[in-house]
Parts: structure tokens; sequence; C-alpha cells
């Protein structure tokens, strides 16, 4: 129901007349105000649905609009191979990593099928996590799915049927975009760089029709009208409410939702957005598609610090639920907001940490103070594939650091204690030339702590079922 103001004027001026009159016009105005945050629910239930999907679709428009590959972008249908870690002038994108080279690309295989061809990474950890346009991981092939051998497959749309060539593995996308989010480990020597260097130029992506034929992709279509300085959330956050919904329409006609999302559609209809068909703005109140985006992404932050998947252990804030979400759509669109790309919790887990202590005497981390990590003998991160401790500043970028250094890990021969522990400094200042091995190099001011586990065990102990605990960082002086 809307709330309009014939209606309110209606009120006021029946509160004038009567105690009974006024008593029933005050009760009929909180009948229709209630039913006007039930429309601004329902709209907002739409709005958080399509999050994700409509973040794909920014972010691809940003990463895909250049005429040739370049630094982190690349064409439709073309991979980006980024050659080394960043640095702390980095600010593309939050959150970098020190630890895998990406190799990524975007194809729609909404026309006809895309092949990809992996070679023989020799042992070498890698994973290429397959997203659908809604985010979820619908494949990840890579060390710990399918080995390191070589491997080629044909990522199928929607509704396709054929055949394909002898030895090629079907992974069918339940959509037509598709994001190819290769990561390859990397020690980050110049002799290391080269031999993933050499890997990701044996990476090949193309489509179908090109099978057993010489492949060259066309250049890419430059768009003036996209924005390639705005960071994509905001631009995502800046869109109106018929801005919104009319991009989510539209995306809707070659991205369907899965059969588990029928109990949406209503709210998506009572806001005018019908699977395949044009965003209709006649369809809800104009107040309600003003208010939906921003009353929408407050609660979608929310869910960060009130959602039952996001666990605390010792000040370290993480989650499990990342990479397939099923209808949990709140979830989905934080992860999309604040992790897009997160991997399925069996690959990798992100727990951050922003304070150190706990309840009221919990405070930020800065570079004023000294802390330190402390792991018992054999009680490092358990995993399959690496950890790493990364430090960030307050925006999530790196901290430039007399040593170069923007994430710690066993691949600095950390110096063990006399009992078969481990320490990890955390500090402005080195701690002298005795325990530089385990310093990690904090800013001046505040800073956040990151810690990546790939590859987390999947039996005891492990982070996934609670039974191995990330220890606190620790307030020294």
């Amino acid at each position: 129901m809307k709330v309009s103001r014939r209606a309110v004027s209606l009120g006021l001026g029946i509160l004038g007349a009567s105690p009974a009159l006024a008593s029933a016009a005050a009760e009929g105005l909180v009948h229709e105000l209630a039913a006007g945050v039930e429309d601004l629910r329902a709209a907002s239930e739409a709005y958080i649905y399509g999050y994700s999907l409509v973040t794909m679709e920014i972010t691809r428009r940003v990463m895909t609009n250049v005429a040739t590959s370049e630094a982190s972008r690349a064409p439709m249908g073309q991979f980006v191979r980024m050659r080394s870690y960043p640095d702390a002038s980095f600010r593309d994108v939050t959150a970098p990593n020190a630890d895998t080279l990406y190799t990524t690309a975007w194809i729609d295989v909404g026309k006809e099928p895309w092949i990809l061809s992996l070679p023989d990474m020799k042992g070498r950890y890698f994973l290429f996590p397959m997203l659908d346009g809604w985010t979820d991981v619908f494949q990840v092939p890579g060390s710990r799915t399918t080995g390191t051998g070589p491997q080629t497959y044909a990522i199928t749309g929607p509704g396709w049927k054929g055949k394909l060539p002898a030895g090629v593995v079907e992974y069918k996308s339940p959509t037509a975009l598709v994001w190819l989010l290769g990561r390859i480990y990397c020690t980050g020597t110049p002799e290391d760089y080269a031999a993933v260097h050499a890997l990701q130029d044996a990476c090949q992506v193309y489509p179908l029709s090109s099978w057993g034929k010489d492949y060259t992709p066309p250049a890419g279509t430059v768009s003036p009208a996209i924005d390639m300085k705005t960071a994509v959330r905001d631009q995502v956050n800046a869109l109106s409410g018929v801005e919104y919904f009319t991009l989510l329409a539209e995306l809707l006609k070659t991205n369907p939702p899965a059969a588990a999302d029928a109990p949406i559609l209503p709210h998506l209809a009572q806001i005018g957005v019908v699977p395949g068909k044009d965003f209709d703005p006649k369809a809800a109140d104009p107040g309600i598609l003003n208010r939906v985006p921003k009353f929408s992404f407050d609660r979608i932050m929310l869910h960060f610090v009130t959602g039952p998947e996001i666990k605390n252990v010792n000040g370290w804030r993480f989650t499990a639920a990342t990479g397939l979400y099923g209808t949990n759509y709140i979830q989905r669109a934080l992860i999309a907001a604040v992790g897009l790309g997160a991997n399925r919790p069996e690959d990798a887990v992100y727990p951050t940490s922003l304070k150190s202590g706990s309840g009221l005497l919990a405070r930020k981390y800065d570079g004023s103070h000294k802390y330190v990590m402390h792991f018992s003998k054999g009680q490092l991160p358990p995993v399959k594939g690496f950890w790493s401790l990364t430090m960030y500043d307050e925006n999530y970028f790196f901290v430039a650091n007399p040593i170069n250094r923007y994430s710690i890990s066993q691949r600095q021969n950390l110096k063990t204690n006399a009992d078969g522990s481990i320490d990890l400094y955390i500090q402005h200042d080195s701690p002298g030339p005795d325990k530089e091995s385990n310093w990690l190099p904090a800013p001046a001011g505040v800073f956040i702590l990151m810690l990546r586990m790939y590859w987390p065990n999947p039996k005891k102990p492990s982070i996934l079922d609670g039974s191995w605990k990330i220890p606190p960082v620790t307030y020294v002086s």
C-alpha cells in the first residue's frame, strides 16, 4: 500500500474533528505507514537479491573496457596475466595479495561454449574458480579438486546442448556471464616469477568454434561512458532505484534466476522486475524506489556485524559461508560488497582483525604500539595449500616499509623459540636483526591484519569446524 499526500492531509483534517475520529484516523495512518514499511522491506529484498549480479556486471564493464590486455584489465574473452605483486602504490583493488599471481578472464557463454586449457602445473599450488553472474563458484578446477596435471574444459551456458571434442570436460554455467578467477602460487623471487609467467602464458581461453584453429582474439571496444575511476562498490551504490532495477531486469534476461529463487520472484514483480522483461517503473511507489538503495545497503553492511554466518574468534572475524550461497541473498550481497570473488571455504578462508583485545578493552591496531602473534609448537595455521599474514593500512592497501614485506608466511624461514613455538612481531620499527625474519612491518598509524588460509585442513585440526582456533594478537607495549 502507498501512503499518499491526500491520505496524510485527510488524516490531519480528521484529527481536528473529534477525539474518537482522531483515534480512528491515527489508527488508519499507522496501518498505512506500516504498509509503507512493508513495501520498502519487499523492495529491499528485491534489491539485496540482485546486488551480486549488478556488482558483477559493473565490475565486468570496468575490467574489460580496454582495447588490449593491459595491467589488471583485458577485453572480454582475454586473459589478464598479472606479472608481479603490487606494491604500496597500488590502489586499483582493496586487500591485494602477495601470494598468488592472478590469471583472470571474463567470458560470455550465452551464444557458444568457451574452452579453458590449463598446462601442467608440475605440483605447484593453483586454483581456477569459475564464478557465475550471481558470484556462485560453480566449479573450481585446481590442486585440491583436479590435481596439477594438464586439463581442458568447455564452459557451457544455460540450455546449451551439443557435442564436445574428445577429452574435454564440460562445466555448465548457470548464467551467460562467467568470471574465471585463476590464482597461481608464487614466492615472488625473480626465478619463481619467470616460472609462473611461463605457466600463465600456457593458460588459454577461446570459443569452441575456434577449436583446432589458430585463434586471435579481437580487439576490445572502449566505451567512454564507463566510469573507470570510481570504485565499483561506489558506482553500484550511487545507482538510483530506477537505474538499479532497470539494469537488474536487463541482466536477468541472460542470467536467469535459479529454480530455488521462485519465492523471491513476487517481491521482484512488486517492484516492477519480471525475469525476461524490461523494468516497469510504474509498478512501484517512486518514494520507495528513492529510499530502497541506501536502506538496503545499510542492511547489507549491518549483516557483517549481526549475521550468524560471521564468526568472531580471539578478535578475528571470518566466515565460511562463501562461494556457494543458495538462497542466502544477504550473505551473498555482503560478500559481493566487501570481498567480490571469494572462494569456497574449502579453498580459502580470510580471517580479518581490526583490533587487539576484546570487549570494552578492544583497541584499533596502531603502529605506535607493538604486538605479537604467538603460535604454540605445531599450531601454525593448518593448511594443505599455504597461509600468510598480510598487513594493510586502514583502507586495506599495502604499507610501504624498509624491507618491502607486505605479508609474512613460512617462506620467510621463520625463527622458532626454544620450545618450538613461533612469535610474529607486528610493529612499525624493526624488532632487531635476530628477530627480523619474523617481523611484519606496520605503518605509523592504524592498520588491519588479514590471515589467508588456502586449502585449509579438511580434517582436524581445522578452522572450518573450529577444532583449530586463531591465536589472538597481543598488545605488548
